[in-house]
């Protein structure tokens, strides 16, 4: 879609007819400076955030819970077309291929709620996996692995 770009070190680049953004795992930076960022994480975002990029672009941050950092944000894209709406979804560091021995009880919260945001047709972008894009299914299967770590 013309309008987002993924940068080769998993920045997404959000472009709208006003304004853009990049978006990065726990911090979100407009074309002005602004930056928007978790409290946790020296910012002044506590659970939601969202703005209008101009045209048919609507940006959402949302703070599901720590991951393996603390912070982490999550966005998603709507691309709101006359004959249909497209959907992005940036995971960020809620996603990882390989879990350290101990996670945090609610990483796996924050990876579930997630889920709920990949219904229907949704593209991840910002994350790729050895075996190309990352997809729900990788998803359900990172949170059925938190939970391992956590229940063995």
């Amino acid at each position: 879609m013309e309008g987002i770009s993924e940068t080769p070190d998993g920045l997404v680049v959000v472009t709208g007819d006003e304004r853009s953004l990049t978006y990065s795992p726990r911090r979100i930076v407009l074309d002005d400076g602004t930056v928007v960022a978790h409290e946790s994480q020296g910012g002044e975002m506590s659970s939601v955030w969202a703005a209008d990029l101009g045209g048919p672009v609507f940006v959402e941050v949302a703070y599901l819970g720590d991951g393996p950092v603390g912070g982490e944000l999550v966005m998603t894209v709507s691309h709101i077309g006359v004959d249909e709406t497209l959907r992005f979804v940036a995971l960020g560091d809620l996603w990882a291929a390989d879990l350290p021995a101990q996670v945090s009880p609610s990483w796996p919260v924050a990876v579930d709620l997630a889920l709920g945001l990949l219904d229907g047709d949704v593209r991840l972008v910002g994350t790729t996996t050895d075996h190309g894009p990352l997809t729900k299914a990788d998803v359900e299967d990172l949170h059925q692995r938190l939970l391992g770590v956590i229940h063995g």
